[in-house]
Formats: C-alpha cells, sequence, structure tokens
C-alpha cells in the first residue's frame, strides 16, 4: 500500500472515528437536555456495561452481533437490488430518450408512497422470505441512487461526446467511454447514500415481515421493557453504518485518484 492510500484509509478512519464522538455526545446530551428516565434511555456507559462489563456481557454481544449479521446480510440483498435497477435504469434514462418520461413517474410513486404502508402489499405479493427483504431494501435505495447516477452520467463533457461521436463512434460507445467514466464520483455518491437506506429497509423487513434480525428483536425487546438489549441494538447498527460508510469513503479515494478524477 502506498503512502497515499494509507493517508486515504487514515482520513476515512479519522472521518468515522469523528462522527462516532459527534454521535456519542449528541447522544449522551439529547438524554441529559430531554430528561429522559433512565428506565428508558441508556447512555453510552449503560450500553458499554451492557455489552462489556456485566456478568452476562459475553451473551449480549453474541445475541447483538448474530442479530447484526442477519440484518446485514438482509441490508446487503436490498442494497445489490436496489443498486442493480438504478444502474440499469440510469443507463436507459441516457441511452434512450423516452425511457424517463415514461418510468421517472413510477419511481415518483414508490418514493412518496411511505414503505410502512406499502409493506403489507409487498408481504402479500413475495410471502415473508427474502424476496420481500429484496423488495423493501430495493425501494428504499432505488430511487436516491437512481437520482445520483443520472446526474453523473449526464455530467460527462459534451466536448468529450463530441468528439466520440466525430470519429465515428456509437452511442453507446460514447456512454462507455466518456459518461461511465465521469459518473464514477456521483456512483460513489450513491454507495454511500444507499448504505443507511439498506439498513433502514432492512430493519423494517425484519420489523414487519420476517421477524428476524435487529429490526425485529427491537421490536421485541421495547414490548419486553429490556431497554438496555435495545439501545445496544441501536448502537450495534450505527456502528456498522458508519464503518461502512468509512469503508466506501477510503475506497472512493483510492479508486478515483487512480482514474485520476480525485478533487
Amino acid at each position: 500500500m502506498t503512502v497515499q492510500a494509507l493517508k486515504d484509509v487514515s482520513r476515512s478512519t479519522l472521518g468515522v472515528l469523528v462522527s462516532l464522538a459527534v454521535v456519542v455526545a449528541v447522544w449522551a446530551a439529547g438524554l441529559r437536555v430531554l430528561d429522559v428516565s433512565s428506565f428508558i434511555g441508556k447512555g453510552p456507559l449503560d450500553v458499554w456495561a451492557y455489552l462489556a462489563l456485566d456478568e452476562d456481557a459475553a451473551e449480549h454481544r453474541a445475541a447483538a452481533l448474530g442479530n447484526l449479521q442477519h440484518t446485514l446480510a438482509d441490508a446487503a440483498l436490498g442494497f445489490v437490488c436496489g443498486l442493480a435497477v438504478a444502474l440499469v435504469v440510469a443507463a436507459l434514462f441516457t441511452l434512450v430518450r423516452g425511457v424517463e418520461d415514461a418510468l421517472m413517474p413510477l419511481a415518483m410513486l414508490l418514493r412518496s408512497v411511505p414503505l410502512v404502508a406499502m409493506a403489507p402489499i409487498l408481504i402479500l405479493v413475495f410471502g415473508r422470505g427474502t424476496a420481500t427483504v429484496g423488495a423493501m431494501g430495493g425501494i428504499v435505495v432505488l430511487f436516491p441512487a437512481l437520482v445520483t447516477l443520472v446526474l453523473g452520467l449526464r455530467s460527462a463533457s459534451p466536448a468529450m461526446l463530441d468528439v466520440v461521436g466525430v470519429f465515428g463512434g456509437s452511442r453507446l460507445a460514447a456512454f462507455r467511454k466518456v459518461a461511465l467514466p465521469a459518473s464514477l464520483p456521483a456512483f460513489f455518491t450513491a454507495l454511500r447514500i444507499s448504505i443507511p437506506g439498506a439498513l433502514t429497509g432492512a430493519l423494517l423487513a425484519e420489523w414487519l415481515a420476517t421477524g428476524q434480525g435487529i429490526g425485529y428483536q427491537i421490536v421485541s425487546d421495547v414490548s419486553r421493557a429490556r431497554y438496555e438489549s435495545v439501545w445496544a441494538s441501536v448502537v450495534v447498527v450505527t456502528l456498522a453504518s458508519l464503518l461502512l460508510y468509512g469503508i466506501v469513503s477510503a475506497l472512493e479515494r483510492l479508486v478515483l485518484r487512480r482514474m485520476g478524477t480525485a478533487a
């Protein structure tokens, strides 16, 4: 790994640590300012004790990490489904005139209808298994990723597109040689945006459909007044989101620098 790559990784790590510090500070301050009951509102030290210091801390960690593993798998499914559809549709919007006018209203409809309201229909259509997880996660990811990718593909230099046309290149060749490389920054932005969206979709699917993972565990713990477990689940999924965001940011800097498009 080069020195510059190490700097990129260090910068991303520092960003994750700063974000974590801000979250912890806001968390602790929010409980104090809002005067939340200590029975319900658990602070950072309470969660640390629950996961690391209590007699049953090892069991608590195992349960939290097991649920997290399931939620990350569900989030990955929704992430891949939503991003894959966004990539295909964004390419169609760019290559085929008129497709955007036909499909964008459908995307807007999926975005405007609350997923909680749409969930019963998805469950009736797909059941309570993997297909519903992919559909719910994909819907959350699709629209923001689609808008970001379309803007990125259309940010290509008109002069470069004209050069490809002058030398006999087709519209597809211009898309492949100019538009796709120009859209790399937007692609990584879409990745960063999609990470929390995919996790949100997975949590909703687990709560409303599958009955597994952190999404269901939080609802179950709230009903049994196990608030330490609730806050611990929130903490581990937040940490996972921050870590994934930092990994994508580091990868973005490495790739864009190698492509010569880094700022």
